[in-house]
């Protein structure tokens, strides 16, 4: 007796391991982080307003991109995912995440260039009082610098690649113990490399910046990224403990490979 069609909804979901529409969804997450840091990192505020330390920036305030609130989550990702699925699978969330924001930049370009409409509703209590106004703050807040974008994307690209390969690295110093090792070991010199290179890139090429200030700028957003990284180490053990448990997976605290790799 023939069997009954399989509703195409139920059929997808057999077809799918819960491992891949889980990875799918830890992918989604990276790429939607990216693009966010992208957006939001044009903007600048200050951390300590009433003056740091005095052995950094000589005591003045602190000044540090918006992306500094989301950037570091991509790391976290990229370790979750290294941890259970491995290197390669890493990887590939790396180079989707460089794909989409190449995308993203590409829209928001296009976006741009479009000529406003006269019944663009201006907002007067943010001060803007006609369609050119509203289309000047669009292009404001949407436009990068191109010394910029290239200092952003070579660091991500060379900072997230490294941060797969350290992580791997010291999973085979540790003989697979000591996740925060590997974690931390991995998001710290990773994120030395990240800083160094946007930093040094567009503060003294974009805006000409001496060296010495620069030093001091990459040292105050360096020592927030591993506040950052330690921070998230917790994180890090609850996020395997989680997914081993709603991938089935055996707990193994000295496994010496990714479980799905």
């Amino acid at each position: 007796m023939p069997h009954p069609p399989l509703d195409p909804a139920r059929a997808v979901a057999l077809a799918t391991p819960r491992s891949e529409l889980t990875y799918t969804f830890l992918a989604s997450t990276f790429a939607v982080v990216l693009v966010l840091t992208n957006i939001i990192g044009t903007k600048l505020f200050v951390l300590f307003p009433d003056g740091g330390p005095a052995w950094i920036l000589g005591g003045e305030p602190w000044t540090l991109t918006a992306g500094i609130l989301t950037y570091p989550m991509t790391f976290f990702l990229t370790d979750i995912v290294s941890e259970i699925w491995g290197r390669k699978r890493a990887n590939v969330m790396v180079g989707f995440g460089f794909v989409m924001s190449l995308m993203m930049l590409v829209i928001l370009q296009a976006a741009i260039a479009l000529p406003p409409a006269s019944v663009w509703i201006p907002q007067a209590r943010f001060g803007l009082a006609s369609s050119a106004e509203m289309q000047n703050a669009f292009h404001a807040t949407f436009s990068n610098p191109a010394i910029l974008l290239s200092a952003s994307m070579t660091a991500y690209l060379v900072a997230q690649l490294l941060d797969v390969r350290l992580y791997h690295f010291w999973w085979r110093v540790s003989g697979g113990r000591h996740m925060w090792l590997r974690n931390n070991g991995s998001t710290i010199i990773s994120q030395l490399v990240d800083t160094i290179i946007v930093n040094g890139i567009f503060l003294r090429f974009g805006l000409g910046f001496d060296w010495l200030l620069i030093g001091q700028i990459i040292l105050a957003v360096y020592i927030c990224k591993i506040v950052m990284a330690l921070v998230d180490t917790p994180f890090i053990y609850a996020g395997r403990a989680v997914l081993e448990r709603f991938l089935g997976i055996g707990h193994d605290a000295e496994r010496g490979r990714p479980p799905l790799a």
